[in-house]
């Protein structure tokens, strides 16, 4: 089935989402929309889907122009879509999942699952997803409730399969497995639309590439395309996708994190019991999964968290029990993973958020009174100083784009001296260009001596950044391993590996590989961890 997109514009008020763009998706194609977060891929794949109505342009199916007035229409005309977030009902089995919205019944109104059920097995059997039709989604794996998904598309008769940023919540072996699976469809003729803003996994599966920034096409490329090639479409300069960081310099430990336990209000411990520490002058990286324990820490040690017990040390000091304006007050630097919703203000002046956590402080304020000359002075120099791309400090925070918020939340928090700093998702929804200037920010403070924690779920940026990598699993710790520890070794900690276990299972797969080569003639494509060949930095 051939898919063409034209002129296609998608207007939310004055803001132009997508504006003007073609794309064609031939037949058996993988075909890559590549683009940062917020540059419009979703917005658009909405539109194909029956989501939103488009503003203006036109849809066409093997060259008939068609009109989607919702899901159903787009599924009736073979398209499916995988969302990021999975769209599966937990306490439902799997067949009872793929039958949601297409249910028949038997004699007696009961709902019939025989023909659901043997539908799973085959499209299992013939790709190889090994999908239990009776297993309950809540007990399955996330790559596994991903295969469902695919599956519900494929039941209906998919010929085109929207995949949108399918590997945001998977492992390293999960995603190579995913991106198996898709060369596995291509070869029975299904088109796969892959959105993405990963460059590795881009260049490893798709047959063309359409970059789109801000709402627009700005290119098409080749696979066989550099990542710094695709990096400089993405944001539209020349990027340096290299990190020139120095080895670190420990020096004496002074954050400690003993037995700390977090109990969610279901009662399920959410943080199980973790300890581990950070010198002053070196980075650790949290690593894992969204959703194993990492954002519960970092409130823990923030104070936002209620209900938990262990022992949190700066210095020697106590900081579980006391508030976050203490903890802040303590000299702890904190960026949030949700700068929207956490990190800024976006009705305040870029001024304003620059001093959240200081207006009531000299020199920006004197008894009851603040001085806005002050403020506003500070932002000018932070502005500047973070490269913060505004043209006054005077507009509304939330005028900005994503990459100039987190500059503006990074500034305040390292525009004070500091006893420690943690980021969590520093870079998420990030051009690369900006991730270039925040991750040499975030170096910087660590070669002054800062101990410094970063949590993140692009393994691509633990590696860069890390002087050390925790790996959490289901809110247990699992191991802490040095910063050369390979990917393949990390990703089976992130599936809940100790880190011994991981290295003996990841050298077994590497000399399966090595004997695979040496019989068939195939050597495997080794992946680099930096670098501009290889880095994926988004």
């Amino acid at each position: 089935m051939k898919l063409e997109l034209r002129g296609i514009t998608k207007r939310f008020g004055s803001l132009i989402a997508n504006d003007h763009i073609d794309v064609v998706v031939e037949p058996g194609q993988i075909h890559c929309l590549l683009g940062e977060n917020g540059a419009g891929k979703s917005t658009l794949m909405n539109v194909l889907y029956g989501l939103y109505e488009p503003s203006e342009g036109e849809i066409l199916v093997d060259g008939k122009a068609v009109t989607f007035r919702g899901p159903g229409d787009a599924m009736a005309a073979g398209i499916g879509m995988v969302h990021q977030h999975f769209m599966l009902v937990p306490v439902f089995t799997v067949a009872e999942n793929v039958a949601l919205g297409a249910e028949t019944t038997k004699a007696g109104g009961f709902l019939n699952l025989d023909d659901t059920r043997r539908k799973i097995k085959e499209i299992s059997d013939k790709y190889g997803f090994d999908v239990d039709p009776d297993a309950l989604i809540e007990d399955l794996p996330v790559g596994v409730q991903q295969r469902v998904e695919i599956i519900k598309a494929l039941v209906r008769d998919a010929k085109v399969l929207i995949l949108d940023e399918p590997t945001a919540v998977l492992t390293p072996q999960d995603t190579d497995e995913l991106l198996d699976i898709m060369r596995q469809l291509k070869s029975h003729g299904t088109s796969i639309v892959f959105i993405s803003h990963k460059l590795r996994e881009v260049k490893a599966v798709s047959d063309t590439i359409t970059v789109i920034r801000r709402g627009k096409v700005v290119g098409t490329a080749d696979p066989s395309a550099s990542t710094t090639e695709l990096a400089s479409m993405m944001v539209g300069r020349a990027v340096n996708l290299t990190l020139d960081k120095a080895p670190a310099k420990p020096q004496e430990t002074t954050f400690q994190v003993k037995d700390l336990t977090v109990i969610a209000p279901t009662g399920q411990h959410v943080v199980d019991g973790i300890s581990f520490d950070i010198a002053r002058g070196e980075i650790l990286a949290v690593a894992g999964v969204q959703g194993n324990g990492q954002t519960e820490l970092t409130e823990a040690i923030l104070g936002l968290q209620e209900r938990c017990h262990g022992s949190i040390l700066l210095d020697g000091e106590e900081l579980l029990g006391r508030s976050v304006k203490e903890v802040l007050r303590a000299g702890v630097g904190f960026v949030p993973e949700d700068r929207s919703v956490d990190g800024l203000i976006g009705t305040f002046s870029i001024a304003e958020n620059l001093v959240l956590d200081r207006y009531d402080q000299l020199p920006f304020a004197k008894g009851i009174s603040m001085s806005p000359a002050r403020i506003l002075e500070n932002a000018t120099s932070r502005i500047d100083e973070f490269d913060v791309r505004t043209p006054s400090g005077s507009l509304a925070a939330g005028t900005l784009s994503g990459g100039n918020q987190q500059k503006v939340v990074m500034a305040r928090e390292l525009s004070r001296p500091l006893r420690l700093f943690i980021a969590s998702q520093p870079t998420r929804g990030v051009d690369v260009g900006s991730i270039e200037f925040l991750h040499k920010r975030i170096v910087a403070e660590r070669d002054n001596g800062t101990p410094v924690m970063i949590v993140s779920t692009e393994l691509d940026e633990v590696i860069e950044l890390a002087d050390r990598i925790a790996v959490l699993y289901k809110g247990k710790l699992v191991g802490i391993v040095p910063s050369g520890t390979g990917r393949d070794v990390l990703g089976l900690m992130m599936a809940g590996l100790s880190p011994e276990s991981a290295h003996a299972d990841a050298a077994q797969a590497d000399a399966a590989h090595a004997d695979a080569g040496a019989t068939s003639g195939y050597t495997p494509v080794q992946t680099s961890t930096s670098g501009a060949e290889g880095g994926d930095h988004d």
